[in-house]
């Protein structure tokens, strides 16, 4: 893997600081796949995490992006997002056979669309949808959880791409 993954400035303003970890995390998930087939990207390696997956990781982790600050942040329409398919437990991680190739650049517009969101807003910002609890919290709270949610998946996605063809590195 040829990735060069650097840290945030160590004196950074707090949203560089927060934008800089969370980009860190998503670079860290693409890296893992770097290389990988379609074929090895779908491949469950963990018996009992049958969507644990290098391909559901990045699905979840895009729909993950959406839901905290397209709809818990911004208000959107949750009906968007297959996380809320209550007919379909799981639906987010479920890559639906596509390339990964594909779902990557669908991971990357997310994360994109997501850095313009914060960067139009407040981090004192709350969450605008009248359906969640976690709408209360602000902007900061969100992009920390968001830290903590895309660096474990960072964690998992070490796993995986071990499990599937013995690929081991740290940034």
């Amino acid at each position: 893997m040829s990735w060069k993954l650097e840290r945030p400035p160590r004196q950074a303003d707090e949203r560089t600081a927060l934008i800089g970890w969370l980009d860190l995390q998503r670079q860290i998930l693409r890296w893992k796949c770097e290389g990988l087939s379609d074929e090895d990207a779908r491949r469950a390696v963990i018996p009992t995490s049958p969507a644990m997956t290098m391909a559901g990781l990045i699905s979840h982790m895009r729909w993950t992006e959406h839901v905290w600050l397209e709809v818990v942040f911004l208000g959107g329409d949750k009906k968007q997002n297959p996380a809320f398919d209550e007919s379909n437990e799981g639906a987010d991680w479920d890559a639906g056979g596509r390339p990964l190739a594909e779902l990557l650049t669908e991971y990357e517009a997310q994360c994109a669309r997501s850095n313009e969101i914060v960067a139009a807003a407040s981090l004192d910002d709350v969450g605008r949808h009248p359906d969640f609890r976690d709408s209360s919290a602000n902007l900061r709270w969100i992009l920390i959880h968001l830290v903590e949610e895309t660096g474990r998946h960072a964690g998992h996605a070490d796993i995986v791409r071990e499990l599937v063809d013995g690929t081991k590195g740290y940034f």
